[in-house]
């Protein structure tokens, strides 16, 4: 986290446009962005930026928004996760899995508001983790 409030984030979408668009409002915003079309070398990128949040998209080709997730959280517990995705059973594939449970984790549906975006990165980032979407506890 930058001493000015903005925060590195890594945004992983295979919608150029919403890349562009996502990456392109952050960073007029402050942000340190850095941005992917797959998620398949998720781990080498997350541990080359050091990004303070990822952002995912769901369905991506190869390996996909919750497997990429998955990935992250086994080394790193605490990284902050904001799905941003037009499928709303991503709720349902989040309970499923123990690995979820009680981690900076968030989902947005598309279309989304970019001030939306930015809001819940902030809260992802800031908030304890017992405060954190209580909806997907129960």
């Amino acid at each position: 986290m930058e001493e000015n409030g903005s925060l590195k984030t890594m945004i992983v979408d295979d919608e150029e446009d919403n890349l562009s668009l996502y990456k392109d409002y952050l960073s007029s915003k402050g942000h340190q962005v850095t941005s992917s079309l797959t998620a398949n070398n998720i781990m080498d990128e997350y541990e080359n930026t050091r990004p303070d949040i990822t952002i995912i998209d769901y369905k991506l080709p190869g390996k996909d928004g919750i497997d990429a997730a998955i990935e992250l959280l086994t080394k790193y517990p605490s990284a902050p996760i904001l799905f941003v995705t037009a499928y709303d059973n991503l709720n349902k594939e989040i309970l499923r899995n123990h690995i979820f449970e009680n981690k900076h984790i968030d989902i947005l549906l598309k279309p989304v508001k970019l001030i939306k975006i930015e809001t819940c990165m902030f809260n992802l980032v800031y908030k304890d983790k017992d405060s954190i979407i209580p909806h997907l506890r129960n």
